[in-house]
């Protein structure tokens, strides 16, 4: 019977897990219907927005009409969709080529490896 009970509540557990995005399924769901521009050095911020990872080598920046993408020049290791992106800029305005990054696990108390962001290519909805 107890046997019966792990069975049941692993089927659940697996039933219940999301399934695994294919590679490079995130970039391609958020520039989905968007036209790409000029590759941009900088992009401004905003505090109602953040950072958000697409993969271990993609961030995104910002929501609704356009969307800014960078690629890392390599895979951040610690870059997750579950982890918070510590940025330091220069100047707290803008996110440029060159700022460094670093992700932070949740309960963390110190964040992953420092990888470096590139350009920042809007995609935006015609």
């Amino acid at each position: 019977m107890r046997a019966l009970i792990l069975i049941a509540a692993a089927a659940l557990a697996t039933s219940c897990s999301r399934p695994a995005m294919p590679p490079g399924s995130g970039f391609a769901a958020a520039t989905a219907g968007r036209v790409a521009g000029p590759a941009q050095t900088c992009v401004s911020t905003n505090p109602a927005e953040n950072l958000h990872v697409i993969d271990p080598q993609t961030v995104a920046y910002g929501y609704g009409r356009t969307v800014y993408i960078s690629h890392l020049a390599a895979p951040c290791p610690a870059l997750s969709q579950f982890n918070s992106i510590i940025v330091d800029a220069e100047d707290g305005a803008q996110y440029c080529r060159g700022n460094r990054i670093r992700a932070r696990e949740p309960g963390a108390v110190i964040a992953g490896p420092t990888c470096i962001l590139g350009d920042w290519v809007p995609y935006t909805q015609p």
